[in-house]
């Protein structure tokens, strides 16, 4: 999961929650203070993340000229859904983002970015949306940490570890209790100050367990869907950091070429260059999106 270095809101943003025709939806929504407005980003989290994920990057967009809109998935911290498998789905998911696209659009370029899983479900939609018309409701495309197909062996065995106890095998408390002792004693256990601890407990602890069941499954049997979406013309992006624990970098990197995209390597940052170099990561990100809008 993405650690989000603070929560504070800059003064650009607020929480929202968008109303949609599929529901409402928990987002953060950071506007620029002055000049012209130069487009709209909308930015998916991944598995067991959250619009959060987002936070450190509000700031440095809205700066830039761009209105930002950082959502909460199905099933995710302040989001909720039911408790069934059906309902986390790519398909249902890719609705989801559908319906929040015509919440959030309102004629300015609209740039789309998924991160880890959120990947998975931008994809699903772009390729849904590209069958069913000509004309897409977004300008430009980022892959931000994600892969052509599923996760590396070592993150799928993890993946299908988690997912054997979620509920009603182990509650999300002992889950939780459980993650952290094995990170302590493998030393991966994030560095943060106590208000992100807490905050990260109570958003793994606000999961829908379905949500979680479902996608984690997911990153495990995703097949290779490039060639597709290839053929899907839009200006992409693939962005990455310097190393990633779930698709090797150099496969992303590959997946760029395949897709006839631009890529970026953030340096300094692992999975989650939003949160670990938002800096470089936004300026990576308005580069890419005033060379396409």
């Amino acid at each position: 999961m993405s650690t989000p270095p603070f929560l504070t809101l800059p003064a650009s943003a607020r929480s929202v929650r968008l109303t949609t025709a599929r529901g409402g939806f928990a987002a953060l929504r950071s506007s620029p203070s002055a000049g012209p407005v130069r487009g709209t980003a909308l930015l998916l989290p991944g598995f067991t993340g959250s619009k959060e994920d987002f936070i450190a990057l509000l700031e440095p967009l809205a700066a830039a000229g761009f209105e930002v809109v950082a959502v909460d998935q199905r099933g995710q911290y302040q989001t909720g859904g039911p408790d069934e498998d059906a309902a986390y789905t790519l398909g249902a998911l890719a609705l989801d983002l559908r319906a929040v696209t015509d919440a959030v659009g309102g004629g300015r370029p609209l740039h789309l970015l998924g991160h880890s899983f959120g990947g998975y479900v931008v994809r699903e939609a772009l390729l849904r949306a590209a069958a069913d018309s000509d004309r897409l409701p977004w300008d430009s495309l980022t892959l931000m940490s994600t892969g052509p197909g599923a996760v590396c062996p070592d993150e799928a065995g993890r993946a299908e570890l988690l997912v054997s106890v979620l509920p009603p095998v182990m509650e999300l408390e002992a889950v939780w209790q459980a993650m952290r002792q094995m990170e302590q004693q493998a030393g991966t256990l994030p560095v943060t100050t106590p208000e992100v601890t807490d905050f990260l407990h109570r958003r793994w602890l606000a999961n829908v367990p379905a949500a979680l069941r479902v996608t984690g499954r997911q990153l495990t049997v995703e097949p290779d869907r490039v060639e597709a979406l290839a053929g899907v013309a839009l200006p992409k992006l693939v962005l990455s950091g310097e190393r990633d624990y779930a698709w090797p970098v150099e496969e992303q990197q590959k997946m760029a070429q395949r897709l006839g995209a631009g890529y970026a390597a953030v340096p300094g940052a692992g999975h989650s260059p939003n949160a670990e170099q938002p800096a470089r990561t936004a300026a990576e990100l308005v580069d890419f999106w005033l060379s396409v809008s």
